[in-house]
């Protein structure tokens, strides 16, 4: 039996930037210590493409790499909120965050799992790497 999906709306501080993600009712998502995540409190939703839709603000984003360069950190330029992103786990997805969700409370579970992205990042990245495939 197939999980039944939901559309959830969210969007930055402003509302320039609007979207909304398809997930089940429970989700899993990483809290990764790395240098970025740590410093905005992103919770990661990662999600394949198709299960990502942009509303409305694409004139209104501004994006950022480092590193590798292969994560693509999209942010708000009015407001300057990253409410999702290409990770570099899962370049053919994105990254939506937990918090800029209208309804973050709104799963019938959450459960937050420690990701470790100062340490082995490359060795920890395999334990992602299927979540924007199903």
């Amino acid at each position: 039996m197939t999980e039944q999906m939901t559309w959830r709306a969210g969007g930055c501080h402003c509302g320039a930037v609007r979207f909304e993600v398809q997930t089940p009712a429970a989700i899993e998502v990483e809290d990764c210590n790395c240098s970025i995540c740590a410093r905005t409190g992103f919770l990661h939703i990662i999600v394949q493409a198709s299960r990502f839709r942009l509303l409305q603000g694409a004139d209104q984003i501004t994006s950022y790499t480092f590193n590798t360069g292969a994560a693509k950190h999209m942010f708000c330029a009015v407001c300057g909120v990253k409410s999702f992103y290409v990770p570099r786990s899962n370049p053919d997805g994105f990254s939506v965050n937990l918090r800029c969700l209208d309804d973050p409370k709104g799963f019938a579970e959450v459960r937050i799992v420690n990701f470790d992205g100062r340490g082995d990042w490359h060795a920890q990245a395999q334990a992602l790497a299927y979540k924007s495939l199903d």
